[in-house]
Order: C-alpha cells, then structure tokens, then sequence
C-alpha cells in the first residue's frame, strides 16, 4: 500500500516573537522526525504568528522574518516540511506586480507557505485569494499569488494551499486535485467562533469528495488579542470521511498515514472529476522533490486519533479560557484582578481566570457599597471559597461621600440621577487600577455583550480593564457558562443563588438591570438580528417582537457606539464581534428607523 505520513503541528505560535516560534517549530520537528513522519506541516504565517498586522509594514522585521526562515530550513533534515511565512517578491518573476500596501519602495508581499527538504528551499506556494472582510485585513498586506505549484513527494503528488483558497469550489483545490494532486495540504489560521468548526469540516469534506482528493487541514491554537484559534486540525479521505481530528484548543502533533493508493483506485474507477482550463494549465507547476527515504518496513503504522468535536456552550468555555490565558502570559502579567459583586458576569470571568491562570494568580476585590445587599456579600465570599482565590475588601462608601460632597456646589438643585450612580462605578474601576498599577495585575473587565450593545455600563467604571473576557458573550450565554462550569466538578464554583437572583448593578435601592433593558431572554435575539446579522427594524419586527421594543433597542445600540470604542478588548466568540468585526463610525447620523 502506498502510503504518506503525516505530521500536523498544530501548534500556539506568539505574533512577532520570532525567537520563540523558530524555538517551537524545531522542538515540532524534532517530535516529527522521531514519529518517522515523511512530511511535517505547520500553520499558515506560522514563523510570525497571525495576524502580524502593521509588522508588516516594517522592512526590519520583514528582514528579520527571512532570517527566521532560513535558521528553520537549516533545522530541516530527514523529511520534508510546509511551514507558514511572510514571502517576499522574487525580482525575476513576472507574475508579480506593484505592492499592494501603495508604496513603490516596499517590497511586495505574500502569504506563503515554504516547502523546504533537508535544509533547502525547494518551493513556495504563494495564497490566492485574500481575505478582506470580518476581522481580516489581508489585501492590506499582501499580494494574491498567481503559481499553483504541485509537488511529488517520495511517489505521492501533494498540492499545498492556504485557508481561504480552500473555501471556494472552483479555487486553487479544484486546479490541484484535475492536475494530479492526490493530497491536498492546507495550512490555517482560522480563527475561532461558535459553529465554526462544523461548518469548516462540511466544507472540507465537501472539497475532499467533489475532487476525490484526501484533504489534510492543519489549523493554528492560541489567543492573539481578541482573537482565539481552536486547532480542530483534520483529515479527510477522498470520500469526504474524517480520518483525523485534532483537539480543539490545546497544542499537538497529529500523525497519520495517509492511503494514497486508494485516491489512485477512486480516479481508476471513476476518472477526475474536473478538466483544466488552458489558464489553469499555465499556472500548474510541477516540482520533484527527493524527500529523505524513510524505511518504511520498520515503522509501526499509525491509527490516528478522531477527538470528539465540543458541544457549543463547551467550546465557547474553553475559547474564553485559553485567549485569557495566553493573553496575560503572552503581554507579560503574571496575575489577574477582578472586581466581584456578587453577580453572574464577574463570578463567571472569575472562574474563567482561575481555570486559565490557577487560582493564586487571581485576586477577586470587592468594592461594597451603602447599596451592596447582604447576599451579595455571602455570595462573593461563598464564590472566592469555592474558586481558592484571595479577596481584598474595599468599602466605596467613604470616598462616594467625598465626592458628592465635592460635587455638591455645582449640583445645587439637582436631583440624584445616573451621575451618582456612575460615580460608583467609577471610583470602583479607579481602585481596580490603583491595584493593578501598584501590584501589576492585570485588570479583566467584566461587562458582557448585551450590555456592551446597548450601553449599560460607564465609562472609566466597570469598562476600566485590560481585557474582556466576556466581552462577546451574551448574557443569557453567561448563564450557560455559569451552568456549564458547575458541572465540570467535582463540586459547583459559582453560588446557586448568584444563578438565580435576578441581575442587579446595586447602583441604588431595589435596582434590577430590568429597570432600564427588556429581559434578556428579549433583549438577546433582537441584539444578535441587529448586531450580528445586519436586519432591518421591519425584519426583526416580523420575527416576532414588539415594534417599540426593537427600535427602542436599536437606538440604544448606535448611540453606544463612543462607549464601545473606548472599551477593553475581548475575545471573539460569535459570527461578529464588536471591534475589528463591526467597524461603525461613531459620529453617525444614520438611524434604520429614519425612512
């Protein structure tokens, strides 16, 4: 049987930490080699982390990134490997044009991916179709490639492609797979949001069945600021079956051996399923590449494992840890504060930190008021007892009295309002930051999104942070969160009654968030048709809600835009997130409502 193995790095690189990525792939390709493995893979931009944004923009790091390169391909030996890089423009080529970033003195640029064989460079493929939309900014950067190169590997043809070009039916994989290709290797950095990863391998094992071609994904992990990757890296046959399925957040190597043979039999019986085009025929390049001989009769051949794909409310938990995690380590904190009031969003971002940090690298601060229930008080107690993290008590009352009574000659004949509520929240976030300026903890805000929508929050008060963790997460989904770690054992964390006592800011007597929002069970569906889907007023009316109650939301939302601008980032986790995914102006006369 004519076989191919694999070895899939699915691995946490740091952008612009060249040092540590190159240490990474060589430990990688260390662990390929003893695995026997013909060919290695890594992630797409593997050796600057993605995205390396505006780095690119910087000749000296672009210099330095080539340099990195070339201390990995010296580190290739005794196999083959495909590894993500940042790719220059070859003078000699004349399928390259001017830099797509508008200067004439910058060198064009590619998203590539390096086929390199015992300390050579022996081919690149450069990324045709570039992603311009959600959090991508590709076209920004780089210049489509216009080369489709197909590489025979010890007997085995291998078209080698990256992420987006995998995701349209008549792209790169097509041209590859009527070329001859019998593997495709498509590198990623796919980032994570919910649903995501079936649609991807629906996708894949579409491609794989319509091209006949086995399809090997490998998909970078990690948090890289509001972004988190999954990894999910998989493998399918040419019948569009998973063969292999790599963990979801966490990092490892995937080895298989791939069955080329039976690719060979399926065209054999039932031929390509696709012609090339005369243009199509001009852009295939064919490149023989001696890989190191590997004796396969003394290797044990290798079943790969299938994980078992997370459900949605568990790969949302464990998303929002992991970007948390590296987000603290990768920028230097070793410690994370976080304000506890005795409700649902900061006992959930507590548990978060705990599970990501350990829980002597969390300190919880509560901050309570002449408005702080008594249950409020147990429950926070009860909360840092079941998480074993330390707590700083600091009553506001005191320097809330200091301030009105400073305010008090230029507040003459006014009634009390949201002004003092938010004076509040504001000397709250300002202890945070004393601690966290003093300490060097890093603040993790605890507001969620549908808060965050309409603007239920102040500005330099609960907003005051360094990172969000549930920034993008609904509240109705903070319960679920909140359910969903209680169960994880082996004895709940977060107090029942946190659960369920309805939501309050304790801002001022017999408060309840339902005062000033519609239930969140309400709330929620209108945010994610406005907010994450685009619908109009009158859709969203003919789903079913009540006419004043969506416009009433709607308005809340575009006005909150300057609010949200000026908030902490957080991790992405549904189909459009605030920040890079819904870029609004912030002076903006437009309302849906208006015509």
């Amino acid at each position: 049987m004519r076989t191919l193995r694999i070895a899939m790095a699915q691995m946490n690189p740091t952008v612009g930490d060249l040092t540590g990525n190159i240490y990474r792939i060589r430990t990688w390709l260390r662990d390929a080699k003893r695995a026997k493995a013909d060919l290695v893979v890594f992630p797409e931009l593997a050796i600057t982390g993605y995205p390396p944004e505006d780095l690119l923009l910087k000749s000296q790091f672009v210099a330095d990134t080539l340099r990195a390169l070339n201390e990995i391909t010296r580190a290739v030996r005794g196999l083959v490997a495909v590894v993500g890089y940042v790719g220059q423009e070859d003078q000699n080529d004349s399928h390259s044009s001017s830099s797509s970033i508008g200067s004439s003195r910058r060198q064009t640029l590619f998203n590539a991916a390096a086929l390199i064989v015992d300390g050579k460079l022996v081919g690149s493929y450069k990324k045709w179709y570039l992603p311009n939309y959600g959090v991508f900014d590709e076209s920004r950067y780089f210049h489509p490639g216009r080369r489709i190169p197909l590489f025979l590997i010890n007997g085995t043809t291998i078209g080698v492609n990256i992420c987006e070009d995998i995701w349209l039916p008549e792209g790169p994989t097509r041209v590859q797979a009527a070329a001859g290709a019998e593997v495709i290797v498509n590198i990623n950095a796919s980032p994570f949001h919910v649903g995501k990863s079936r649609l991807r391998e629906q996708m894949l094992a579409t491609r794989a069945r319509e091209n006949g071609v086995i399809v090997t994904y490998t998909n970078m992990v990690g948090g890289q600021d509001e972004l988190v990757f999954d990894g999910s890296s998989l493998i399918l046959d040419q019948s569009g079956n998973v063969v292999a399925r790599g963990h979801a957040f966490r990092e490892e190597l995937l080895v298989a051996d791939l069955n080329v043979n039976a690719v060979s039999r399926g065209r054999m019986t039932y031929g390509r399923k696709a012609a090339l085009t005369g243009r199509a025929v001009s852009a295939v390049d064919h490149l023989v590449v001696n890989g190191t001989a590997i004796n396969k009769k003394k290797r044990t051949r290798i079943v790969p494992e299938i994980a078992e794909p997370l459900d949605g409310i568990e790969e949302v938990y464990r998303a929002l840890v992991l970007a948390v995690k590296d987000y603290v380590q990768k920028n230097g904190f070793t410690r994370a504060v976080i304000g506890l009031s005795g409700g649902i969003d900061s006992a959930v971002t507590a548990a978060i930190a705990v599970d990501a940090l350990g829980a002597k690298y969390v300190l919880g601060v509560f901050m309570p008021s002449q408005y702080t229930s008594h249950e409020s008080e147990e429950d926070v107690v009860e909360l840092v007892r079941c998480l074993g993290i330390d707590l700083n008590t600091i009553p506001i009352t005191p320097t809330f009295e200091v301030y009105r009574k400073s305010l008090a000659p230029s507040f003459v004949d006014c009634s009390e309002d949201a002004t003092e509520e938010n004076l509040q929240a504001r000397i709250r976030g300002n202890m945070l930051m004393a601690v966290s300026n003093k300490f060097g903890h890093l603040v993790l805000a605890t507001g969620n999104k549908s808060e965050m929508s309409v603007g239920y929050s102040t500005l330099y008060g609960d907003m005051a942070g360094g990172f969000s963790a549930i920034k993008d997460v609904p509240k109705t989904m903070v319960y679920g969160l909140a359910r969903f770690r209680n169960e994880l054992g082996p004895s709940p964390v977060i107090p029942k009654r946190i659960l369920d006592r309805p939501p309050t800011a304790e801002l001022r007597p017999n408060q309840k968030d339902e005062d000033s929002l519609p239930p969140y069970t309400v709330l929620d569906p209108i945010l994610r048709a406005y907010v994450e889907e685009d619908r109009s007023l009158d859709e969203i009316v003919e789903a079913g809600f009540d006419r004043a109650t969506v416009s009433r939301v709607v308005r809340m939302v575009d006005s909150s835009e300057f609010k949200r601008r000026q908030a902490p980032i957080g991790v992405k986790i549904t189909h459009r997130a605030f920040g890079k995914d819904r870029r609004m102006p912030i002076t903006n006369g437009y309302r849906i409502e208006q015509l």
